[in-house]
């Protein structure tokens, strides 16, 4: 077995999740059970998705669908660092792959202001959905302080490319972006001429 050999059986498994037309919550759903059969084997990341930045978090992608039904995207936290309040607009699954992560959830208020809620965390193997009108506002840390921690993430859409949103904790102000991602190139996933080294 090669080493993204895990991977790309993941990637052609969600893929033929959209052939039955299924509703996204169906997806979804099966798509996590696939997720969480990605994250039981550690090794097939490769390492150029697994190096934090000093500053700010970030966020590699390693595969986006032709159609841009879906993305997945590594995502590797610095020690201490966190995102800011922000929305997806799409659904999506969290699962952690190495160290551990706190998700922060908020609702927002109808003056626009937010309300906190609970804080949970992951840890390796576990997986969290996501859902616009459902929980899709929160904030993401590194649950470890002195260490590197990383989570692989599904979104229902090609999510560097989605029109989302920050707010401002205190007032509830909006202020969209476009992410895009840390990587400039994706891993080859369809090279079976040889071994590929993790």
């Amino acid at each position: 077995m090669t080493a993204i050999e895990p991977l790309r059986n993941f990637v052609s498994e969600f893929t033929r999740l959209f052939e039955t037309s299924a509703p996204a919550v169906e997806i979804q759903k099966a798509g996590a059970g696939l997720l969480k059969t990605l994250l039981s084997s550690d090794g097939w990341l490769p390492v150029s998705y697994t190096r934090p930045h000093p500053e700010h978090y970030s966020q590699y992608l390693l595969h986006c669908d032709p159609l841009e039904r879906f993305s997945v995207v590594s995502f590797v936290w610095g020690p201490g660092q966190k995102t800011p309040l922000h929305d997806h607009r799409v659904w999506g699954l969290i699962g952690m792959l190495r160290g551990r992560e706190s998700e922060t959830q908020f609702t927002r208020r109808d003056d626009g202001t937010f309300e906190q809620g609970e804080t949970e965390f992951l840890s390796p193997g576990e997986v969290a959905f996501l859902a616009p009108g459902v929980n899709d506002y929160h904030v993401v840390a590194n649950a470890v302080p002195d260490a590197t921690s990383i989570s692989i993430h599904v979104y229902g859409a090609n999510i560097g490319g989605v029109s989302r949103a920050v707010y401002d904790l205190g007032s509830g102000a909006e202020k969209t972006f476009i992410s895009g991602y840390s990587s400039e190139d994706v891993p080859n996933l369809w090279d079976r001429s040889r071994s590929k080294a993790a």
